[in-house]
């Protein structure tokens, strides 16, 4: 049975003229494109190629056979996409892990996406903050983590590939009766005050921004439900920090909020291991990224 990746060498071969262009098109050294060459001629018994001054030719065998091949390899690759399509995006799931505020934004806008354009691909969405979702990518246990991370943040470990989505800038969220306008409307105007705090992650990303603003905030409640953040700022209990997106997903009427400017946290397509992903999940990718 003769050998599809030295079908690939010859048709490499005939159509760049060359064992080093076909090297270089192929990602192999060109003494791997030679010894390709001389096991396919020992499987077919025939001479494929002959030296040509400095450079090669093919033989009329070499060509007849790379003519074949080329139709060989070209069926050979559809076939292969129509499987990927058929087992990726018409049948199976994707698995997908995303912080709150992301599910009550875009998400459903990407999965929107994906039941109308892939009917027989289904989605199974986890709620979870970062760490969580990405212990989950790495356990196999999702295919895909929307995440979101902020400057200071810890880099993710290694094996984790990043698809950037959007920047999303952070407010001070306040009750009307506190100082909004002018010097007295960032952070420090509440250096006295109550504090609210959310998930780990946004609690370190609270504390950096007040240790930079000169002083360490008073924390006196810790929750990472923004309705019930908002509804504590609006009785009075305290101010915090809450991202756009939490704000899109929920906003009470009894807060007012400020731009904090050099807050900004972004948000992540997260997926294990390096491109091509598998074809349900590059779908998934694309949906998340037109969802905005």
């Amino acid at each position: 049975m003769l050998d599809v990746v030295r079908l690939r060498v010859l048709v490499a071969v005939a159509r760049r003229g060359s064992l080093t262009a076909a090297a270089q098109e192929l990602h192999y050294s060109q003494p791997s494109v030679s010894h390709h060459l001389a096991r396919l001629e020992a499987e077919t018994g025939a001479k494929l190629v002959q030296r040509a001054g400095r450079g090669i030719r093919l033989t009329e065998a070499g060509r007849l056979l790379a003519e074949r091949a080329a139709d060989i390899i070209a069926r050979l690759d559809a076939t292969a996409d129509e499987l990927a399509a058929h087992v990726g995006l018409r049948t199976g799931r994707v698995r997908l892990a995303a912080f709150p505020s992301a599910i009550g934004t875009f998400v459903p806008e990407a999965a929107a996406r994906l039941a109308r354009d892939h009917p027989g691909l289904r989605l199974d969405i986890t709620e979870t903050e970062p760490p969580e979702a990405l212990r989950l990518l790495r356990s196999g246990r999702v295919d895909v983590a929307v995440i979101f991370r902020y400057d200071d943040t810890a880099p993710e470990d290694n094996g984790i590939s990043m698809v950037h989505l959007l920047d999303d800038p952070s407010y001070l969220v306040s009750s009307p009766g506190t100082p909004q306008d002018g010097p007295s409307s960032g952070l420090a105007a509440h250096a006295g005050g109550q504090w609210i705090a959310g998930c780990d992650r946004c609690r370190s990303h609270l504390l950096d921004m007040c240790a930079k603003a000169g002083f360490a905030p008073r924390l006196s409640f810790t929750s990472d439900d923004i309705v019930a953040v908002q509804a504590l700022v609006a009785a009075g209990m305290g101010v915090t920090l809450l991202p756009g997106l939490a704000l899109r997903a929920h906003r009470h009427p009894g807060v007012v909020t400020t731009e904090i400017p050099g807050s900004t946290r972004h948000v992540h397509a997260a997926v294990y291991g390096e491109p091509p992903h598998p074809p349900a999940t590059r779908t998934l990718l694309a949906a998340l990224r037109e969802s905005f």
